[in-house]
């Protein structure tokens, strides 16, 4: 079944290595890299605590980097502080084979309200969104973008079947339609018509509506864990 999932995943980023450009052009781009520099400038302080915290707690990385899908297909590590303790997918494997409710959870949301896998800080981080603070440098590097769809793993296009290709149209964003909506509170396919909207109706206007919106959504911390 794995071996078809990524036949499958193969097929769709195959045919989206067209080097078409990225959905917004140079406007989206510019509005990116003005808003990513100014918020690196006044978040450094946060960074540099929050580094502090992650090492302290067990001793290992402070950054963790996850293989994601980009636009026209094109893989890059999604960065994030470490939320998950260094022996993650041992603890994940033993937990999914020992609670089949969690392992059908996972199976249709690749994510687990109650993850064994972590940390007491890392909790805290996910809770108030600062773990995905490290992705400020995926936009700088061209990887992503403030505004865009969640980034997902090549076999999670599958579960987009036509609709990958409006994902593919794009940078995947810090936050998105998806954030400012539940979040995780939102079933899968919810978040892949969250993602075919925004890139059918894009506009500067909303990604702006959708930034301004995102900071009520974390403070309040809706669909986040």
């Amino acid at each position: 079944m794995k071996s078809a999932t990524r036949s499958a995943s193969s097929t769709f980023l195959s045919a989206a290595a067209t080097g078409a450009p990225p959905l917004g052009g140079i406007t989206k781009r510019g509005f990116d890299i003005a808003a990513t520099s100014l918020a690196l400038l006044f978040l450094s302080p946060i960074f540099l605590l929050i580094a502090a915290l992650v090492k302290a707690s067990d001793g290992g990385n402070v950054f963790y980097g996850h293989r994601r899908v980009g636009h026209n297909g094109r893989s890059f590590h999604c960065l994030k502080f470490r939320t998950m303790r260094t022996d993650g997918d041992r603890v994940l494997q033993a937990y999914l084979k020992a609670n089949p409710d969690a392992y059908e959870e996972w199976r249709t949301t690749r994510k687990l309200k109650h993850d064994p896998r972590v940390t007491t800080v890392g909790a805290v981080l996910r809770k108030l969104s600062l773990d995905e603070l490290p992705q400020l440098m995926n936009i700088l590097r061209g990887e992503m973008s403030i505004v865009g769809p969640r980034p997902v793993v090549e076999d999670e296009l599958e579960l987009y079947e036509s609709a990958a290709s409006y994902y593919l149209q794009t940078r995947p964003g810090l936050t998105g339609l998806w954030q400012v909506s539940g979040r995780n509170d939102v079933s899968y396919s919810a978040r892949v018509a969250f993602d075919t909207e925004y890139v059918r109706t894009w506009s500067l206007i909303k990604d702006m509506l959708i930034v301004a919106k995102t900071i009520p959504a974390v403070c309040a911390s809706r669909g986040s864990y």
